[in-house]
């Protein structure tokens, strides 16, 4: 009977010593593969990816340190939302650490290229600044951009967009639509669909939180817009933007035509303080001084600021601004007080 208990306990023991040894084994397992070494490992998980399918992947990464003890984490782990995508680890990081990030989706780890579209840019410029991160030419961009048959299917795609901008005389359809942000791309190889959809939805969200502002100053959205990005131009700082804005309103309200310096600029595609009167005669729908009303489209990406400066413009009697050489903008109500604030402040 002894002999019989004896041998039980022995047997026990055995199992609980072989269990704890296979519990450390396991632990173990799950550890760094390379404990200090924190060179980025690229890993991409393709969609439809299994979680056996997960640990092979993340094996021949050279991620996993026991592709046993790998094998039965994830399949007895709470990993129900994995997550494909390209991420960045490294072989410093447990299992779990990187078997979390993905079930996450954990933004930190994505694998991603940064680009920004900074307020004021036009389409030629954020196609430059696009290009410099992504797999394809700021010319390649600047041609998607420009055909009819994709803007088409944008447009009804967004409810935004309109054939506004197909019209003859627009330089860039896509101009005053591509939301000025710094832009986060976590696909490997985007396309210049994908980086567009990505501009559109950002823009789609910003108007949308303002759609029913816009509809009540009696504008379009391609209207709206034409206008906020002359707004955004115009101005050096954002103090003055609410007076400016409501000086454009004022001249619109009589009929007046906008002259506005900006859309000139921009009917010439160039960046330059002094406009001269031969530069006024450019014979296009964007010359602001030949053509009365607004110009036939937006000149720039309008900040969210400067479409909530228009929308909230302040109510004046001026109806002319003059910027000094430091900034500074005065503002007169009639052309003589305008001609003599132009004539004491010229600095260029």
């Amino acid at each position: 009977m002894k002999k019989s208990r004896l041998i039980i306990v022995i047997i026990v023991a055995v199992i609980l010593i072989a269990a704890a040894a296979g519990f450390a084994v396991y632990s173990s397992g799950l550890d760094a593969a390379e404990p200090g070494n924190t060179d980025p490992v690229t890993v991409e998980i393709p969609s439809g990816s299994g979680a056996s399918a997960i640990i092979d992947i993340l094996d021949e990464q050279g991620l996993v340190k026991n592709r046993l003890a790998a094998k039965l984490c994830i399949r007895f782990g709470e990993y129900d939302s994995l997550q494909a995508n390209n991420y960045i680890f490294n072989k410093n990081m447990t299992l779990k650490e990187i078997l979390e990030a993905i079930n996450t989706g954990d933004f930190n780890y994505l694998s991603k290229n940064a680009f920004t579209i900074i307020e004021g840019a036009t389409v030629p410029q954020a196609a430059e600044a696009i290009a410099e991160k992504m797999p394809f030419t700021a010319d390649d961009l600047r041609k998607k951009w420009s055909d009819k048959k994709y803007l088409r299917q944008l447009i009804d795609q967004y409810w935004f967009l309109t054939d506004e901008i197909l019209q003859d005389d627009i330089l860039f359809p896509l101009e005053g639509y591509l939301y000025p942000e710094t832009y986060f791309v976590t696909a490997e190889n985007p396309t210049e669909e994908e980086i567009t959809e990505m501009l559109l939805d950002m823009t789609e969200q910003i108007l949308s939180e303002r759609k029913d502002k816009i509809a009540a100053m009696d504008m379009t959205v391609h209207e709206f817009l034409s206008l906020a990005s002359i707004v955004e131009n115009e101005s050096l700082f954002e103090k003055d933007r609410p007076v400016i804005a409501g000086v454009f309103m004022n001249r619109l309200a009589k009929d007046m035509p906008l002259q506005s310096d900006i859309t000139v600029l921009y009917a010439m595609q160039e960046k330059k303080v002094d406009v001269t009167y031969r530069d006024l005669e450019i014979d296009s729908k964007y010359n602001t001084y030949m053509y009365a009303g607004l110009p036939v489209g937006p000149v720039c990406s309008p900040s969210a600021a400067a479409m909530d400066d228009l929308i909230s413009y302040e109510k004046t009697d001026y109806l002319y601004f003059f910027a000094t050489e430091d900034g500074e903008v005065i503002y007169s109500k009639t052309l003589a007080e305008h001609e003599k604030v132009v004539d004491e402040n010229m600095w260029y």
